[in-house]
C-alpha cells in the first residue's frame, strides 16, 4: 500500500492531508488565530464545584472555563490538588464525591484532552501525559503499558522489559506507542532521555507559572503529524514550504534519522493539493451525499446527538438476485463509511443504517468489512452488533471539531436548519402578519418589503387573495421586491 503524507503551508493556516493509494484518508487543519488546545498543559482554578455532576469547571485563561471530572483527578498527588486530593486515598478503586477532591479557589495543574467543541468547554485531566516519537510519558505513573495494536506477544513482552531496564530505578510511567515496533533499545533510550529533560522543563515550569498560564504547549501541527503518522509504510512526506521543510528535517534528522531520506521539500508551482486531488476531496467531503462506485449512495447526516450514515442501494441492481445486490452494496458502503468517518474527523456516536439484509452470514461479513477498514483509522473506535433493523452502532473517540465545523458555520438563511421556508409558507405569513397589524394600528396604506421571489408569487398566483384582503381591511397594499431580503425575511410597514 502507498501512503504519503502531504503539508501545505500558507502564513496563517498548515494543512495536513494523508494519501493513501492517491485516495485522501485524512485532513487536519490548523490555522495560526485558533490553534488547538488538546495536549497544552495550565495552571488553572477551580471557578466552580457541581457536586451532582461530579465534576468541577476550571480556569485556565480560555474563553469558556473547562471542565474537570471526578474520575479524570489524579488522587494520590497532593502536589497538584491540594490537601483534599491527597485524602481521596489511591487511584484505585470508586471515585470519591468531587468535594473531597477539589474545592472551590483550589489551583490545578491540568492537560487539555478535548478541544471546545460547539457551546462545551475544553475537557481536562490532571493525569498528565507527554507524547514522544515512540512513548508516551506518564510522569505520575510507574505504569509501563504496550499499545494493542502491537499484536505480537514476544514483541510487546521485548519492549516492555526494554522499557523496565530504562526506567526501573525511576518513578515515571510509560506507554509504549505503535510506532515503536520494532525499534531497536536504544532508540528507546533516546526517547526517555528525550521525554525525561522535558518534564524536568514542565516541572520548573510549574514552579513559575501563574494561574490561567500555559506551562507546555504540544507541536505545531507539521511536527505534531510527523510523530503521530509517520510510520514504516509511510513512503514520503512533501512539504511545499522551504521554510517549513527545514525544520521537519532537523525534526525528523534527531528523532527518526532512518526516515530522513522521504521527507522532501515540493518546490512545484501548482499547488500541492491541487496535484494530488486533496482541494476536490475535501470539498467533496462537505457534501451530504458520497456516491460508490456500484451506483449506491451514503447520505451522511452530522447533528448534535449523533452522526448518521445512511445506505442506499440507488441505480444499482445487480446481477443475480435483490440480497446478492444489498450485499454487494452493503460491503462497499462499510468500506466507505469507514473513510469517510476519519476523512470528516466524525466522533461521538455513529449510527449506520445499512439495507436490510436477511442472510446471517452476509450481516457478519458486513460487520467485518467495516471493523477491518476501521483498522487504520488513529482515532478509538468502537463497534457493536448489527441490530435486527441492520443498525449497527459505534462510536469514534473525538477530541476536535469535525471537518465541516472546523471549515464551515451555520447558513444565514436558514439559521442551520438545512430547509427553508417556502415562497408560499412566507406568503400567508405576511397576509397573517398584514391582519394583525391593520387592527392594532390605525393606517391608510401598506407596504410590503419582502424578497423577489416571495412578492414575484404574491403579484401572480396570489392576486386574487390580495384583492380580497385589501376589500377586508378596506386599505390599499403595496409589494416592493427587496434584493437584499432572505427568503423567510419580509417587513410589513403602515403608511
Amino acid at each position: 500500500m502507498s501512503e504519503e503524507i502531504l503539508i501545505n503551508v500558507t502564513p496563517r493556516e498548515t494543512r495536513v492531508a494523508v494519501v493513501e493509494n492517491g485516495m485522501l484518508q485524512e485532513v487536519h487543519i490548523e490555522r495560526a488565530q485558533r490553534r488547538g488546545y488538546v495536549g497544552n498543559i495550565y495552571k488553572g482554578k477551580v471557578s466552580r464545584v457541581m457536586p451532582g455532576m461530579q465534576a468541577a469547571f476550571v480556569e485556565i485563561g480560555l474563553d469558556r472555563a473547562a471542565f474537570l471530572h471526578a474520575s479524570d483527578i489524579v488522587r494520590a498527588a497532593p502536589s497538584l490538588v491540594g490537601d483534599a486530593a491527597a485524602e481521596g486515598g489511591s487511584s484505585g478503586g470508586p471515585t470519591p464525591p468531587i468535594l473531597d477532591l477539589v474545592r472551590e479557589g483550589h489551583e490545578l495543574v491540568v492537560q487539555v484532552v478535548k478541544d471546545p467543541i460547539g457551546s462545551k468547554g475544553a475537557r481536562l485531566t490532571t493525569h498528565l501525559s507527554i507524547p514522544s516519537r515512540y512513548l508516551v510519558l506518564l510522569p505520575y505513573s510507574r505504569m509501563v503499558g504496550v499499545s494493542v495494536r502491537i499484536e505480537d506477544e514476544t514483541e510487546r513482552a521485548r519492549l516492555k522489559e526494554s522499557l523496565q531496564q530504562l526506567g526501573k530505578e525511576g518513578s515515571l510511567g510509560f506507554i509504549v506507542r505503535t510506532n515503536a515496533e520494532g525499534q531497536t533499545h536504544e532508540a528507546l533510550a533516546e526517547d526517555v532521555d528525550y521525554l525525561g529533560r522535558l518534564w524536568q522543563a514542565v516541572q520548573e515550569g510549574i514552579e513559575r507559572a501563574r494561574v490561567g498560564t500555559r506551562i507546555y504547549e504540544d507541536l505545531p501541527l507539521s511536527l505534531r503529524a510527523l510523530r503521530d503518522l509517520m510510520r514504516r509504510d509511510i513512503e514520503k512526506v512533501r512539504v511545499d514550504s522551504r521554510e517549513t521543510f527545514d525544520r521537519i528535517h532537523s525534526f525528523v534528522q534527531q528523532f527518526m534519522p532512518d526516515m530522513v531520506d522521504r521527507v522532501e521539500h515540493y518546490p512545484g508551482e501548482r499547488p500541492i493539493f491541487d496535484l494530488y486531488g486533496v482541494e476536490d476531496e475535501i470539498q467533496r467531503a462537505l457534501r451530504k451525499e458520497v456516491p460508490l462506485k456500484s451506483g449506491g449512495y451514503l447520505i451522511v447526516d452530522q447533528t448534535e446527538a449523533m452522526t448518521t450514515v445512511d445506505v442506499n442501494t440507488g441505480a444499482f441492481l445487480g446481477h443475480r438476485n435483490l440480497e446478492e445486490t444489498v450485499y454487494r452494496t452493503n460491503l462497499e458502503a462499510a468500506q466507505a463509511a469507514a473513510r469517510q468517518l476519519r476523512l470528516r474527523n466524525l466522533g461521538g456516536i455513529i449510527i449506520i443504517d445499512f439495507i436490510d439484509m436477511t442472510d446471517e452470514e452476509h450481516k457478519r461479513q458486513v460487520l467485518r468489512t467495516l471493523e477491518k477498514a476501521l483498522l487504520r483509522d488513529h482515532a478509538k473506535t468502537t463497534v457493536y452488533d448489527m441490530s435486527p433493523l441492520g443498525l449497527v452502532e459505534m462510536t469514534r473517540k473525538r477530541t476536535m471539531e469535525s471537518l465541516e465545523r472546523q471549515l464551515c458555520e451555520p447558513c444565514h438563511e436558514c439559521g442551520g436548519r438545512g430547509t427553508l421556508k417556502t415562497a408560499e409558507t412566507v406568503t400567508y405569513e405576511i397576509f397573517r402578519e398584514i391582519t394583525r397589524a391593520v387592527r392594532q394600528f390605525d393606517a391608510e396604506k401598506l407596504l410590503v418589503l419582502a424578497a423577489p421571489k416571495v412578492v414575484a408569487r404574491i403579484l401572480d398566483e396570489e392576486s386574487a387573495a390580495v384583492a380580497e384582503l385589501e376589500e377586508f381591511i378596506r386599505k390599499t397594499i403595496r409589494f416592493q421586491p427587496e434584493e437584499h431580503y432572505s427568503q423567510e425575511q419580509f417587513d410589513v410597514v403602515l403608511l
